[in-house]
């Protein structure tokens, strides 16, 4: 009782103390150094923590771990999850028990959290034993004399979190299983209903479970191929190569892991609402998200149900799989598709007595089973391996395997892992816009059209008419076309157009459903008026949330342009452009229908004296080099060059995360790979974003993109429109301005004042000295997309700036770029127009 009493008494004092001093740092926990509410520990580097928090003021108390200095705070472990301290109870501490153990005690002295109560050390007294955090997170009990061997790791006792190094699986033969169980809530860090672990079975590819109630799948990975999860397509190549899974089948075990590049932090988060994602640190920023599981409602395991696949490109996004239909209408008129589908046509497989179909090398019969194709899947849950593969034709002989079982319903060759073959219900199938793998579906012969002769005939007939009316009305199509040119006005016929062009996953929404989408233009769903027209926010049945570019009649994007962005972009695919789902045409309507952003464009905030202050100069740099990777990717690294030549503020939409994405592709011109410089009779372009010599002669490359880039970064360190740009009475251009600052080494009085002096001086003045560089007169003399990457990356210094003197008022004429950067002898391109927008 005496050293019960001392213990309070010396709690009672360090609370009073810590209040009024602030907190204290220990570097570890001991017998007789325990952890106190006001202390925290924390690792050698600075870059874990432990101590005592309340999660969004719930009312009670936990001992957890986070990262140390990064925001928002996420706790990646928690001792006492499922036994909270009472939040008034100031009093508790954690400390070395007399059999060695960790324990969590209450203020008075009552049991709450232990690692364990019978833990064995091998010194003759407890004083030997400390609770140390190190720099990968993992809280251990150790002991300090001789070689330090653990007794104790949070790592092998895993939360809500999976940090990098530490390991999900399982061990056999000792019992051991490694896991992630979610929080019940934001506000209660007590077990929750979601539970993540690898797959148990040792004998086939591992993959990812998300568990309801540890007895229900909720999502699942897909097979591991020895590099990713091909269910997850979409996952970031940048961390790529450190996602791996160990195993070893004699003894039982298999683990899966991963470990990110150096200086770069990140957790793997299994969220109270099931979703398991993928954040990510790099160089003392805050948080990011690298990938996420669960992104749509194709995600969720079993949405169509045994035989159904799921398309989220697609409405309705559930349909059956070829030769099945839905086992109840009912259901699925209602958008409930999880009663699947069942087969039409009994397999001849299964009307056979021997249950033994005829080899695939034998003759084959009019009335044998065949397999229909599907690309770019995910593919079905509880996948069987076969090992025992001809090694000179792997796909024949997986082909071959399966067909002469009357069992296998389905087989799909997988690189790295090998042939997957399915004897069980077809369930949790999903069509990928890029990514996945091919499946092959068994079928009765007469559900792919190979059936009956007569059929085949009659088919053949069919589309022999079919042929001759189609030329029919092509023809007349044509001589329509030549008497006035005409964007195709039906849904049928912009399907011909679209075809025609090849672009890839785009869709044709109908007109009705928009208007539904949107509630029919309501104003109230208005997020903009562009230069060709307003934009709209809209949701469809799915409850998929997208933009709509509604095309006024009378907007200066006419229908070449509209042709152009439809088709060029649904072509172009990366994570800093933004993603076009589909196109719509009614009459005079055009619409085109893009992914949603939630933050709008970047002048939204930027020119927006109340809401700036969201753009930290964390986020205002990473905007800047998103914008960087966009164009990288349009002038080098896709199919064409690409020309946006209408790069502005306004025309960078900001994701969830405040990621940039470039949109509006309407003045988009793709240039072929020999070329330097196009010209053009029509200037189209933004004031105070056109680069001179597209500006006064028409000519455009990928210069001019440089050069709307500069004035882009420029505005985005200092908060200021180039254009309506002034400085007291003096006659000074928004550049001058800035090159002037640059050229009296006072580059950093460009930045935004509500930044204060937060910010990272060297990149501002490296991006000030960027953007400086871009907007030069003579575009030989701007860099690169590629140069201005390397720069960023402190890999490459540019050379000093030159005075930007150019301007539309003063300039009647601006000299050409050097003759060897230009094909053509002679720039004869008159200006016929130019337009503000």
């Amino acid at each position: 009782m005496q050293l019960g009493s001392g213990t309070l008494f010396f709690s009672f004092i360090f609370s009073l103390l810590s209040s009024q001093y602030g907190a204290e740092v220990l570097n570890n926990i001991t017998p007789s150094h325990p952890l106190f509410e006001g202390q925290t520990l924390v690792s050698p580097g600075l870059i874990f923590e432990l101590g005592f928090f309340s999660p969004n003021r719930s009312g009670n108390k936990y001992v957890g771990i986070w990262h140390k200095d990064r925001f928002p705070r996420k706790v990646v472990w928690v001792a006492n999850r499922n036994k909270p301290l009472a939040l008034i109870d100031t009093l508790a501490s954690l400390r070395i028990s007399s059999n060695g153990s960790l324990e969590l005690v209450d203020g008075k002295q009552n049991f709450v959290w232990s690692t364990n109560d019978t833990i064995q050390v091998s010194s003759s007294n407890t004083s030997s034993v400390a609770a140390v955090l190190s720099d990968d997170g993992n809280f251990v009990v150790k002991e300090v004399i001789g070689a330090g061997e653990s007794i104790w790791q949070s790592f092998h006792h895993p939360g809500d979190t999976l940090l990098p190094n530490m390991m999900l699986g399982f061990d056999i033969k000792n019992g051991k299983s490694f896991f992630l169980t979610a929080w019940k809530s934001e506000s209660d860090p007590s077990s929750g209903i979601y539970t993540t672990e690898l797959g148990r079975r040792t004998d086939m590819p591992a993959q990812l479970i998300i568990w309801i109630n540890r007895s229900i799948p909720f999502w699942r990975s897909g097979p591991w191929d020895k590099s990713k999860f091909i269910g997850m397509p979409n996952m970031d190549d940048r961390y790529l190569n450190g996602f791996k899974v160990d195993e070893n089948v004699e003894q039982g075990t298999k683990y899966y892991s991963y470990n990110l590049p150096e200086k770069t932090l990140g957790y793997l988060d299994l969220s109270s609402q099931g979703k398991l994602k993928l954040m990510y640190s790099e160089n003392g920023r805050n948080w990011s998200l690298n990938c996420e599981a669960q992104k749509n409602r194709c995600d969720i395991y079993g949405t169509c149900g045994p035989y159904g696949i799921c398309s989220i490109s697609e409405s309705p996004i559930c349909k059956c799989l070829k030769g099945f239909v839905p086992k109840s209408h009912q259901e699925w008129s209602k958008g409930d598709w999880t009663s699947g589908c069942v087969r039409k046509t009994e397999l001849f497989c299964d009307r056979q007595t021997n249950k033994k179909s005829v080899p695939l090398q034998g003759k084959k019969d009019d009335n044998d089973d065949g397999f229909w194709k599907i690309i770019r899947a995910k593919v079905p849950d509880y996948h069987q391996y076969i090992t025992s593969l001809d090694l000179e034709d792997k796909f024949n002989d997986c082909k071959i395997q399966c067909l002469n079982n009357c069992s296998c319903l389905a087989y799909a060759l997988v690189n790295n892992i090998g042939c997957l073959v399915w004897y069980k219900d077809l369930i949790d199938i999903q069509k990928f816009s890029n990514g996945g793998v091919d499946i092959y579906i068994r079928l009765a012969r007469r559900e792919l059209g190979e059936g009956n002769s007569f059929k085949l005939i009659a088919c053949l007939t069919a589309i022999g008419l079919i042929i001759i009316l189609v030329a029919i009305v092509f023809s007349l199509h044509r001589l329509r076309a030549n008497r006035k040119e005409s964007i195709p006005t039906s849904r049928d016929t912009l399907r011909e157009y679209i075809g025609k062009h090849d672009p890839s996953e785009l869709l044709i929404y109908d007109f009705d459903n928009i208007l539904t989408a949107t509630d029919n233009f309501s104003i109230t769903n208005k997020l903009g008026q562009g230069g060709f027209g307003p934009v709209y926010k809209g949701m469809l049945q799915d409850g998929k949330e997208i933009a709509v570019k509604r095309l006024s009649s009378s907007s200066g994007q006419g229908i070449e342009e509209f042709k152009n962005e439809m088709l060029l972009i649904s072509n172009l695919q990366h994570k800093n452009l933004v993603r076009i789902m589909g196109c719509c045409v009614k009459q005079d309507e055009k619409l085109l229908i893009y992914e949603f952003m939630p933050n709008k464009s970047l002048d939204t905030f930027l020119f927006d004296t109340r809401k700036r202050s969201v753009l930290d100069w964390a986020t205002r740099f990473n905007i800047i080099q998103g914008i960087v990777r966009g164009l990288l990717y349009l002038h080098h690294d896709s199919y064409v060059k690409v020309i946006h030549r209408d790069l502005k503020v306004s025309n960078i939409l900001l994701d969830e995360k405040m990621n940039p994405k470039i949109s509006d592709f309407g003045l988009a011109r793709i240039i072929e790979g020999t070329q330097n410089l196009e010209n053009t009779h029509k200037v189209v372009g933004t004031r105070g974003y056109m680069s001179p010599e597209y500006a006064m002669g028409g000519l455009f490359s990928e210069k001019s993109d440089v050069y709307s880039f500069g004035v882009l970064v420029l505005e985005i360190i200092s908060s200021k429109k180039n254009i309506s740009f002034s400085l007291y009475d003096q006659q000074l251009g928004f550049l001058a301005y800035a090159w002037n600052l640059w050229n009296e080494d006072k580059g950093l009085e460009l930045v935004d004042e509500t930044l204060g002096g937060s910010y990272s001086s060297s990149e501002v003045l490296k991006c000030v000295h960027i953007g400086l560089l871009c907007v030069q007169d003579n575009a030989v003399d701007r860099p690169t997309m590629a140069d201005i990457a390397l720069m960023l990356s402190r890999e490459k210094d540019g050379p000093q700036p030159k005075m930007p003197v150019f301007t539309i008022q003063n300039s009647a004429y601006h000299p050409r770029p050097h003759s060897e950067s230009i094909n053509s002898s002679k720039n004869e391109a008159s200006i016929t127009m130019i337009e503000g927008r």
